[in-house]
């Protein structure tokens, strides 16, 4: 059962990718992570909020829609969706190291990061419409308030 959800909608900005792990964070407190399931969330959080501020809108104005949930048995899904450039090969976006901003020098480990640190990571997109990260990650439950 969802004990809670929400959505924020921000600018594609950089500066909104720390606002954005931090709501998310405090979105999480109630089944009480550990500092390194915490950390986790943050550094998938940001790692998605960036990829759609640098990859999909790049010089252009967008906005970043993150949508969340948590439920009873201490479940949490997030949803970071833009409707920027989108991504043509998803499988060779997914690749270690792959970036399509070479110039920017990034990476190219953003999805890996996100992999390795959620339980599931589900990515949806379609060139010129967009692209949606779908994240799960299972807690332990300790207590949820």
């Amino acid at each position: 059962m969802i004990i809670n959800k929400m959505t924020l909608t921000v600018p594609a900005l950089s500066i909104n990718e720390a606002f954005a792990r931090s709501v998310v964070s405090a979105f999480i407190l109630p089944v009480d992570p550990t500092i390194q399931e915490l950390a986790d969330v943050k550094t998938a959080v940001s790692e998605a909020v960036t990829n759609a501020v640098i990859h999909g809108y790049g010089d252009n104005n967008g906005l970043i829609t993150i949508r969340a949930q948590l439920t009873n048995d201490a479940v949490f899904q997030i949803e970071i969706e833009d409707k920027g450039k989108g991504i043509s090969d998803i499988p060779q976006a997914l690749t270690p190291l792959y970036t399509s901003a070479p110039h920017l020098e990034r990476s190219g480990m953003g999805f890996t990061i996100m992999e390795q640190f959620t339980d599931n990571l589900v990515v949806d997109s379609k060139p010129g419409e967009g692209t949606k990260v779908r994240m799960v990650k299972k807690f332990n439950a300790r207590n949820i308030k």
